[in-house]
């Protein structure tokens, strides 16, 4: 007999197979383990079975209203055929020189010595800021609290970021100084990553959301002397203790003497007067440089912005650590800027008067392509959402929409099917007709997920773009543009300009041809946007990205090829459950739970002779 116990969200962790995954897996039984298949030296992987587990339809086809598709492939096979000559005109399109490049693409995959425009020089700053209309929009600040938000013009940004560079110089940061930005997601926060990017400074923007010792550990990682953070933040409608977590941070590093500067900003949000007060540990008093609206106003509001080889660090990204040891990510400035730029361009299909709105946090790569550089190389209006989702109501994204008439929206697949559980009546409520491209970033939509989002808050009038890339890519490498592709719910579609996928045999790293197929994702050619090397770390880039399948970038997860063409992610590669002769990666399983009626959200995790797997539920039944 079963009684019913309702619960607003539960966490489930569970070390073995209920009956519920058995049944979604044709009970083909669960004996198996997370195998690890030796397909040469340098890795382990092995693909799962997409069209056996993960209950796709392949054959559901959106098509689009445009006949640009043509056009779309046209330019494509231009640009895979000359991938160099392709992307040097592209930069000369996109972005404004000081000195022009004279070549485009040199090194290789093979030598890991990828280059792009290396004699050319300009300042990613300028390009994103300066150039722009004086008197147009340029950021939307969105607090924690919905009724307190604060507009930029690019005139009103240039000063507020020159203001702030002009304060790093007098404080001793000079070209090629690592500058570790751990801060609320506020204006301050951007205007603080555009500064070092004008001053030739390199930021590492680490998570709010880390602890004291992830902070310490990425500040050593990066040999940083200079550490920006705010006093308090807010989310959710919590007041969140920021300096506390850095002055511990401090506390645990082993070089006491590292970090020289400590530029401590203000609350910038409704209760401001509330929380600016905080206790600083007398030892680090003279490390403190106040950035109050008071001090940074003595500052002149013009900082001429440096002149910077392509080739030039911009900032470096550590990975969240989830395949191992936080990787130090290094993008430079020429290829990174095409590439934010070109990708958010096209892929959304953007418009000189475009509302966008990226809710990515900037401690993730995300945030760095398309909520601070992408939507500002554009001179489109980003904005900054410091809240979440459900705060203070599941309403919270849709009457944002609404208030600032956004016309792009992009989130992740979580957040969607964090809020398919409060239904469809609350987004019905609102006024999303400004809408007319969705995105979804950070980890395949199901097909669930997808249409709801289509149906429910595009009202069947939006592109959804479900883009795939990473960290080390700099920007969407497989993603459908905006009123252009096809769309099929759960495909990323099909690859970028200039990108060559390939689907590798996990033993033998040979080509798998033809459609209708599964294998290792990689990649052929080198594009402007990706990482160049883990910083002061260059081995551990070849190791993990390059000599696994020699000449090509390997992805490390698996996808699917399907009849049309389309490509499908299904998981990460050295995560497959091996049952009775059937391989099924933790996409997979994620994917079967998320079909119950009863499930919001789920993660999988693999271990050897256990499955882990997290839920977030709204109903759970109890078998006596």
């Amino acid at each position: 007999m079963a009684s019913l116990m309702k619960v607003s969200v539960l966490t489930l962790c569970i070390r073995s197979v209920n009956p519920f995954l058995i049944n979604n897996f044709a009970a083909r039984g669960m004996n198996g383990k997370f195998s690890k298949v030796y397909s040469n030296k340098n890795v382990n992987a092995e693909v799962s079975n997409l069209e056996d587990s993960f209950h796709l339809d392949t054959n559901l086809i959106y098509e689009t209203k445009s006949s640009s598709l043509e056009n779309y492939k046209a330019e494509y096979e231009r640009s895979i055929e000359d991938p160099s000559k392709y992307w040097y005109e592209k930069a000369l399109e996109y972005l404004d020189w000081f000195i022009k490049p004279t070549s485009s693409l040199k090194g290789s995959l093979l030598k890991g010595d990828v280059t792009y425009f290396a004699n050319g020089k300009l300042n990613i700053c300028y390009n994103a800021v300066d150039r722009h209309p004086s008197d147009k929009l340029a950021l939307i600040y969105e607090s924690d609290e919905p009724d307190f938000t604060k507009k930029y013009t690019f005139g009103e940004l240039l000063i507020g970021v020159s203001q702030i560079a002009n304060t790093l110089v007098e404080e001793g940061v000079k070209e090629g100084d690592v500058v570790t930005l751990y801060m609320p997601m506020n204006p301050y926060l951007v205007m603080t990553m555009l500064a070092c990017a004008r001053i030739g400074a390199i930021h590492s923007v680490v998570f709010g959301g880390f602890s004291a010792e992830a902070l310490a550990s990425r500040i050593v990682s990066s040999s940083s002397k200079f550490v920006v953070t705010g006093k308090v933040g807010r989310r959710g409608g919590k007041a969140l203790k920021v300096w506390d977590i850095v002055q511990d941070a401090l506390h645990k590093l082993t070089n006491k003497d590292l970090v020289e500067k400590v530029f401590l900003y203000e609350e910038l949000s409704a209760h401001s007067s509330e929380q600016n007060e905080v206790n600083i540990d007398s030892v680090y008093q003279d490390l403190i440089v106040e950035m109050s609206e008071e001090n940074l106003s003595k500052q002149r509001p013009y900082c001429p912005p440096v002149v910077m080889d392509a080739e030039s660090p911009l900032f470096i990204l550590f990975t969240s650590g989830s395949t191992g040891a936080p990787k130090g990510l290094l993008h430079t400035t020429g290829g990174y800027a095409l590439y934010a730029a070109m990708t958010t361009h096209r892929t959304f299909g953007i418009k000189e008067d475009d509302i966008f709105a990226c809710v990515a946090d900037c401690g993730w790569i995300t945030g760095h392509s398309y909520v601070t550089y992408g939507p500002l190389l554009n001179g489109i209006t980003t904005t900054i959402f410091e809240s979440t989702p459900v705060y203070p109501n599941a309403g919270r994204y849709w009457d944002m929409v609404q208030r600032h008439k956004i016309n792009i929206f992009y989130t992740s697949p979580t957040a969607v099917r964090l809020l398919m559980k409060y239904g469809e009546d609350i987004p019905r409520k609102y006024d999303l007709s400004s809408l007319r491209v969705l995105g979804s970033v950070g980890e395949p939509i199901n097909p669930e997920a997808w249409n709801w989002y289509y149906k429910v808050v595009g009202r069947e009038q939006c592109s959804v773009v479900d883009t795939y890339w990473q960290t080390e890519t700099g920007g969407h490498i497989m993603t459908p543009q905006a009123n252009i592709t096809p769309l099929k719910p759960g495909s990323c579609t099909f690859p970028f300009y200039g990108i060559e996928p390939i689907l590798l045999d996990p033993q033998t790293g040979q080509p798998i041809e033809g459609t209708s197929v599964h294998g290792v994702l990689a990649f052929k050619t080198p594009w402007p946007g990706m990482a160049r090397t883990c910083f002061k770390n260059h081995d551990r880039y070849l190791s993990v990205y390059l000599q696994p399948y020699k000449g090509y970038y390997f992805t490390g997860d698996s996808a699917y090829r399907d009849q049309d063409g389309y490509y499908w992610i299904t998981g990460r590669v050295d995560d497959v459950l091996n049952v009775s002769g059937h391989r099924i990666g933790t996409a997979d399983v994620e994917g079967a739970l998320v079909n119950h009626i009863s499930v919001a959200q789920a993660a999988a995790v693999g271990c050897e002779y256990c499955l882990i797997y997290f839920m977030s539920i709204t109903h759970i039944l109890f078998y006596k």
